[in-house]
């Protein structure tokens, strides 16, 4: 598995974790996978989608 690239717009920190946590979901394909390639729990990542209003469902579309 290669490691994707991660370009920022721009130095706005906000942005480049919303941009990881859809990144990390997109690849991984569960909160728990997600949160593991993060090296967070997951109730750590679920908390990140609520304050970027990252919507998530079980097969694996994100909205918001």
């Amino acid at each position: 598995m290669t490691t994707p690239v991660l370009t920022l717009e721009s130095h706005n920190l906000e942005a480049a974790e919303r941009q990881l946590c859809e990144l990390a979901i997109n690849r991984a394909g569960s909160i728990s996978e997600a949160a593991k390639l993060l090296g967070v729990t997951r109730h750590a990542l679920k908390r990140r989608l609520i304050k970027h209003k990252i919507v998530w469902s079980r097969d694996g579309s994100l909205s918001g």
